[in-house]
């Protein structure tokens, strides 16, 4: 009897000690967190701000806009920033979905996880753990539209590739090689009528989104994310021509389109913002339009995402606007002209991206039909200066129906896209940058560190002697009895080869450091070779 008695309280002892059958869901840092809550109302559930949370971790407090997401279900994501636990309350006019409380742990991130992107010393990135970002980016402006095949060749593709930024448009496109007819509508059809030459037109409902059109453009983002690659996304464009009306959406629709958009997509760690492709072509908005636009955003993004927006070639929006972050540029002179990148940096306190200086391609465009060695030197063009430079390519080799990268995405058919993985690389290993003498030498870049790396673009040189600016633009300047070791760079066969001398810097002159000896190095006479040179440690 007392064996029997002790089996029971043993038993009993070991439930108690059990963890709880619902313990404290743990999510770690810049994950999302999410609440999904049932409610059936006769209310326009995507007009109506009905739902939001506020979460609280020790002093701060964040209020975190909810969104209906269809079939009666509401939802609130939230993305944790800081480590600890989190407390949440929800908000209502709604009883049902009122006062909903509970908590969360927010753990230290781990693998692949950075958190999103940051801008860093003005003119560069970082990410939220403090990681170095250089966006290597490309184009696939309307990848998520096209058949699911063509998208997860998408992404078979950017798995193998170095890029980790891809710019693509939220809407649908309508345009000379992209005409495919999307499979999903980010807007519920209110009617269906004819024109005048019995043509079926689409009436959209502006104010009743389609979920299952925003939940397959998360689905992408997070493969993206899976593969270490910021979904730069373009909010608006003007290549509709009528077809469908995405373009002459109502000004109070499109900014129930942001606000419904960024309650959905913020918490996603690798988006940006980018307002429009080409925004001067919309011609149903002006400059104030977008400007409210822009605010409109980055009032509803609680994380402050990156956010920037981008014009036609040479048209520069006004980017000291303070709402955004980066700019995004279509124009391709400041990189073909040696010096010019850094002429728009000095104008620009912000990272300088230049989102489109042409595609490698065939097309009859001038702008898609670059070879992809003028690709690959455009990118080094601009990595001198203390910039960036977009990848796209263009190849049509039947008719629109093809799959060209830079509308539709599929598969890589140029050159340029491996020498991109290969300037993100030696970037890496170098780090950030910008011109050493910026008024005389264009072709110097200084990581202000003791690095420097030389681009000579087409240029075919036989041999280099030693030679340095002796500026090193805003940090210490170089000494005489400085040693330094060279690599050669191949940017184009990727090879790097080390140099055996060890040069040693001479008295300045005139603004320059030479060898105190003289010496030369033998370059392969090949056009698109760098050097890097790196200050080496006393013995």
């Amino acid at each position: 009897m007392r064996r029997l008695k002790g089996i029971f309280l043993l038993a009993i002892w070991l439930f108690l000690s059990k963890e709880p059958a619902f313990s404290q869901q743990k999510i770690e840092q810049w994950n999302r967190f999410e609440l999904k809550l049932p409610n059936s109302s006769d209310k326009n559930n995507f007009s109506d701000n009905l739902l939001s949370a506020t979460f609280t971790h020790k002093d701060t407090s964040i209020i975190i806009s909810g969104f209906y997401d269809g079939n009666n279900q509401y939802v609130i994501r939230f993305m944790p920033e800081k480590t600890g636990i989190w407390k949440y309350s929800t908000n209502s006019p709604l009883t049902t979905l009122n006062n909903k409380r509970g908590e969360f742990e927010c753990i230290k991130a781990v693998s692949n996880n950075h958190g999103v992107v940051r801008v860093s010393q003005i003119y560069h990135f970082k990410y939220a753990d403090s990681t170095a970002y250089f966006p290597f980016g490309t184009t696939a402006y309307a990848w998520t539209h096209m058949a699911e095949g063509v998208q997860q060749q998408t992404l078979k593709s950017l798995q193998n590739a170095g890029f980790n930024k891809i710019r693509m448009c939220v809407f649908p496109k309508n345009y000379e090689l992209v005409k495919e007819e999307p499979p999903i509508y980010p807007y519920i059809i209110k009617e269906v009528k004819k024109d005048a030459k019995g043509n079926e037109v689409k009436v959209w409902d502006f104010n009743q989104f389609n979920p299952v059109f925003f939940q397959h453009l998360e689905k992408r983002i997070d493969d993206l994310r899976t593969l270490g690659i910021e979904a730069d996304l373009i909010l608006f464009h003007p290549y509709d021509k009528g077809r469908w009306g995405f373009d002459e959406i109502p000004m109070a629709a499109n900014l129930n389109y942001i606000k419904y958009l960024v309650a959905r997509l913020a918490s996603f760690r690798n988006v940006w913002w980018s307002l429009a492709n080409e925004y001067d072509y919309v011609k149903s908005k002006t400059d104030k339009d977008w400007e409210a636009l822009i605010k409109a955003v980055v009032k509803a993004d609680p994380y402050h995402h990156l956010c920037s927006i981008h014009g036609s070639t040479a048209k520069y929006f006004d980017y000291r606007m303070p709402e955004i972050t980066h700019t995004s540029i279509q124009d391709e002179s400041p990189v073909i002209n040696w010096g010019g990148s850094a002429i728009v940096r000095s104008i620009y306190p912000k990272p300088i991206i230049f989102d489109e200086v042409g595609y490698e391609g065939n097309l009859k465009s001038r702008w898609g039909r670059y070879s992809g060695e003028e690709m690959n030197h455009l990118i080094w063009m601009g990595l001198i200066g203390g910039t960036y430079v977009t990848h796209g390519e263009s190849f049509m080799f039947k008719d629109h129906r093809d799959t060209i990268f830079w509308a539709k995405g599929g598969k890589f058919a140029g050159k340029s896209w491996k020498r991109a993985a290969f300037a993100r690389k030696i970037l890496t290993e170098t780090g950030p940058l910008e011109m050493a003498d910026v008024s005389r030498d264009f072709k110097t870049a200084t990581n202000g560190k003791g690095t420097y790396l030389i681009y000579f673009g087409k240029e075919m040189l036989e041999y280099w002697s030693f030679d340095l600016p002796h500026k090193n633009a805003n940090s210490e300047r170089p000494k005489s009895g400085t040693k330094y070791k060279v690599e050669i760079i191949d940017t184009w066969d990727m090879t790097v080869t080390k140099v055996n001398t060890v040069f040693e810097g001479a008295e300045v002159n005139d603004y320059r450091i030479a060898d105190k000896e003289n010496r030369k190095i033998r370059l392969p006479l090949k056009p698109y070779i760098a050097l890097r040179i790196i200050e080496t440690t006393p013995d």
